[in-house]
């Protein structure tokens, strides 16, 4: 399962970020999906490994203009790609509306199929490989969380078992991980006799703007991986003139202890944390590692996150400007 980001800055784009989007792919998948899409995430997908046209599923966590302004040209370029895939769009109420009026008035006809779908918390969907549920938080706007639970893989052949009694890979391996007795040798082998035990799904959820990672609540016990805003220091939100309905660090960091999140990856990053200034993100990363012994990353922009099978994330590409 690899996860690119491709905008992490709060807000607004800077020269260091752009804003809130992120692509979730899995292994020997010919499709991939998006999470949120920010103004300018189409030039950010030109500068990954991503293609356009193999696009699955858009998912957008709320109706702030920084998570979805990106799709009316994305829309469009993939018309003009000639990526005419059927698209799926999945955002909370008033998505369909602003896509509607957008692509009225700009007379665009897409030539491929796009179906919207406005969905409300605890609802459920499911995909090729995992089921998704779709999460509460807490924001000045309903925002949500998707939380993904891969499906587990149930039909991986006992290779070494059957060598032991002679039967070399063969027709006879398919049929046993569809389910269906074989005879070899003038035996009946059943399937369950040769069946590796069960690897279970990976874990996810990638939530939109929230105040609150505790709303969460018993989702978080035990995640493989949490992706999750961080847009503060403690002490940068408190000295706020006005408070603004955002997740800070050390509150971050206290969250993922309790209820033992093995990965985090933190990102919709303010822009006064970045490389031109006195406060640099690693005051995000040190706050919140400061509470936190899982695996810890700030994301930045094109960063490639891979996680294993084992529950190891690794970053395995970094983007070089």
């Amino acid at each position: 399962m690899e996860l690119t980001f491709l905008g992490t800055s709060a807000g607004k784009p800077t020269k260091e970020r752009n804003v809130s989007a992120m692509a979730l792919q899995f292994e020997q998948d010919n499709k991939w999906y998006l999470f949120d899409c920010g103004e300018a995430t189409q030039h950010q997908i030109l500068r990954s490994r991503l293609s356009l046209g193999r696009l699955d599923t858009i998912f957008i966590t709320h109706m702030h203009g920084d998570h979805y302004y990106g799709l009316p040209g994305l829309l469009s370029s993939k018309k003009l790609d000639t990526a005419f895939r059927p698209l799926r769009i999945y955002g909370p109420k008033g998505i369909k509306k602003f896509l509607d009026c957008t692509l009225d008035h700009s007379l665009e006809n897409l030539g491929y199929v796009l179906t919207i779908i406005e969905f409300e918390a605890d609802e459920t969907y499911r995909f090729d490989r995992f089921d998704l549920k779709v999460l509460a938080l807490e924001h000045s706007v309903e925002s949500f969380a998707f939380s993904i639970k891969e499906d587990a893989i149930t039909n991986k052949i006992n290779e070494k078992k059957l060598r032991e009694i002679g039967l070399e890979p063969s027709r006879l391996y398919g049929e046993l991980q569809k389910g269906h007795s074989v005879t070899f040798q003038g035996k009946l082998l059943e399937p369950r006799e040769y069946m590796l035990e069960p690897i279970p799904g990976r874990s996810v959820i990638i939530a939109g703007d929230n105040s609150r990672p505790d709303v969460l609540g018993a989702s978080l016990e035990g995640l493989d991986l949490l992706v999750h805003e961080a847009t503060y220091t403690q002490e940068a939100y408190d000295h706020l003139a006005v408070k603004v309905m955002h997740t800070t660090a050390k509150v971050l960091g206290e969250t993922v202890e309790r209820y033992h999140v093995k990965n985090l990856i933190a990102t919709h990053i303010n822009p006064r944390y970045n490389t031109k200034s006195d406060t640099g993100v690693e005051l995000i990363h040190d706050e919140i590692r400061s509470l936190y012994t899982g695996r810890l990353f700030i994301a930045n922009d094109l960063d490639v996150y891979r996680l294993g099978r084992d529950g190891t994330l690794k970053r395995v590409h970094t983007y070089k400007r």
